[in-house]
């Protein structure tokens, strides 16, 4: 119990990964996207998404030994299946050393054979890192990848400071595999682990259902400091059955010219999807298998037609030829490179338990096969 605790406003200066903090009710709600995209595209996915602040976490440099935040959780559930909670995790001086799993917070409830939600309000609630080693040291709250939160407040024992990037910032973006579904808690997604491993800073742009090729995050890629950036295209694409190749492969280059306005130099790694046995050859819609819900589960499946590509609809088998040959036809951008997701989890890997997103063992398998591929590792 913390006997004289002192309170730390959330201001921006604490945090790390993230594009603004929006006034609420109960306190602040950490954005991944600035204001003017959400004003001008809300789609309902893509604000849910940018809204769970994936790769964000408060970052001081503080001698205290305990530590409360409390927060005001919201997530999303499906009727009759069961959903992991997210966590805050904490990390010392660059080592992942204790999880905390939320408790309360809002519900919305999905039907996904009516097609109905349902709204179930709880608690605010706190959660609590006590018997941290004494003296200085650099504190990372790891805030929850999987649901939107309110910061409510910070307590200490010790007074905090801001503090400093701790490496290189490595901007990425993704599907809701680069956001961190299905990990365990936000320090246990590929990405976290990748940057840990390789010692940079993450500033993690993964939406689930959302990494269309859309101009807007390119240039908010464009105008982010920057190291090393890297793009994680395709299963969105395919699962959502948005595009055709004749559309994809311009869209592809369209993005890499925006982000080149602003980083002429800065290495860029373009990456494809990693093996999911639905899509390889099967184009989307991607669906919910509402079988595997009847009994408990959350299950995807890929309803197109096996092999129907063409009229040049979109398999990540399609995709992974595509961005090959997008690289190669920008041989001229000598800081462009091409990494097969294969690479980073294929066939011979175990397979991905609901069809779609790596379970927190693939995840570090894939983060730590990226920390060696890009890092150098």
């Amino acid at each position: 119990m913390i006997t004289t605790p002192i309170t730390t406003p959330i201001t921006m200066p604490l945090v790390h990964g993230g594009a603004e903090l929006e006034q609420t009710a109960r306190g602040v709600r950490p954005h991944r996207l600035p204001a003017w995209v959400r004003d001008r595209f809300p789609d309902p996915q893509l604000l849910a998404a940018e809204s769970r602040p994936a790769g964000v976490r408060l970052t001081m440099t503080t001698g205290a030994r305990e530590l409360v935040l409390a927060l005001h959780a919201t997530r999303m559930g499906y009727r009759g299946a069961h959903r992991p909670r997210g966590a805050v995790d904490l990390v010392l001086d660059g080592e992942l050393v204790a999880s905390a799993e939320l408790d309360g917070g809002d519900l919305i409830e999905l039907d996904p054979v009516a097609g109905a939600t349902e709204f179930h309000p709880a608690a605010t609630r706190s959660v609590t890192f006590a018997d941290l080693p004494g003296g200085l040291k650099r504190v990372e709250l790891w805030l929850p990848h999987n649901e939107s939160v309110e910061l409510v407040e910070l307590r200490t024992d010790e007074p905090v400071e801001p503090t400093g990037p701790r490496g290189r910032r490595w901007v990425h973006h993704g599907s809701s595999i680069s956001q961190g579904s299905n990990a365990s808690s936000p320090a246990r997604t590929w990405a976290a682990i990748a940057a840990r491993r390789g010692g940079v800073e993450l500033h993690n742009l993964g939406f689930g259902g959302s990494a269309m090729v859309d101009p807007f995050v390119a240039r908010v890629i464009r105008d982010a400091p920057a190291d090393l950036i890297s793009l994680k295209f395709g299963i969105n694409v395919v699962n959502l059955d948005a595009m055709r190749l004749r559309t994809f492969v311009p869209a592809v280059h369209g993005f890499l010219d925006t982000i080149r306005d602003g980083h002429p130099d800065t290495p860029i790694l373009l990456l494809s999807p990693i093996f999911c046995a639905i899509h390889e050859d099967t184009p989307g819609p991607g669906a919910i298998d509402t079988d595997a819900i009847a009994a408990g589960e959350v299950r995807f499946t890929a309803t197109g037609d096996p092999g129907d590509t063409r009229l040049g609809r979109l398999t990540l088998r399609v995709v992974r030829e595509a961005l090959e040959s997008v690289a190669a036809n920008r041989a001229d951008d000598e800081n462009l490179r091409y990494l097969s997701g294969i690479e980073l989890y294929g066939e011979a890997d175990h397979a991905l338990p609901d069809g779609l997103h790596p379970d927190t063992e693939a995840h570090r398998l894939i983060g730590e096969r990226f920390a060696r591929h890009v890092f150098g590792l």
